[in-house]
């Protein structure tokens, strides 16, 4: 999600939180794109950070008050992809920043819906929940993971094809188990807390490799998590 708008450009974080904040899919609700594609036996993403209040003085939806800081910070910028991107700066008296901050959180609300981030009154149910997506991450690892024989094989495509599952499945199912976790945090007992603390950072990690670029080791996914809420 490149932006090169000098101070007015979100950092590292901001990025990351943006990616998380999409969940792989355009911000504006009457578009389905997915903001990850496979095309002619490549994967690439058309994401792009679209400003609310422009980026410059001038620019769509302009608000000369605004810091540069302000401009390139989480609540001034939507993921959206090429298309709807194009369309609110080329149009932006119909895309005011009402409605594109509406957009936002309306987005944010599906996703806690779709992602099942309620309070649950028992383990089990909160279990229920996040099982199958630590099954299916489990089941993507086994086939796809780096450690397989294929991935040995710069031209195998094993490496691309794992990027790929990383970011469209791996990386939106943990914030999904992430956030259920969050919200029944009345369900864990003592040593459960730590165990999610240690998958926070871990999905931390994986971003910060995965979508940054960073070369630094990711910390290891926490095998207790797999038993985490069981009754």
């Amino acid at each position: 999600m490149a932006c090169s708008r000098g101070a007015a450009s979100p950092d590292a974080h901001t990025q990351r939180r943006l990616f998380a904040a999409s969940a792989g899919y355009c911000q504006n609700p009457g578009c389905a794109n997915e903001l990850f594609v496979d095309a002619g036996g490549e994967s690439f993403h058309i994401a792009e950070m679209a400003h609310v209040f422009a980026a410059n003085d001038g620019g769509p939806r302009s608000n000369p008050q605004l810091s540069k800081a302000e401009r390139g910070a989480f609540e001034n910028l939507v993921v959206l992809c090429a298309n709807c991107h194009t369309k609110v700066d080329k149009a932006p008296d119909a895309f005011p920043d009402s409605m594109m901050l509406g957009w936002k959180r309306e987005h944010a609300n599906k996703l806690r819906g779709l992602f099942g981030a309620v309070r649950f009154d028992d383990r089990a149910a909160a279990r229920q929940v996040i099982e199958p997506l630590l099954a299916q991450n489990f089941a993507i690892f086994q086939q796809y993971g780096p450690h397989i024989e294929a991935a040995l094989n710069p031209e195998s495509g094993a490496a691309e094809q794992w990027k790929r599952k990383m970011l469209t499945r791996i990386l939106p199912a943990n914030r999904r188990v992430l956030a259920v976790l969050d919200a029944n945090r009345h369900l864990l007992r003592d040593g459960e807390w730590a165990t999610v603390e240690r998958f926070r950072q871990h999905i931390d990690d994986l971003e910060a490799f995965h979508i940054e670029g960073s070369r630094q080791d990711a910390s290891r996914f926490p095998g207790e998590l797999s038993n985490i809420l069981d009754v």
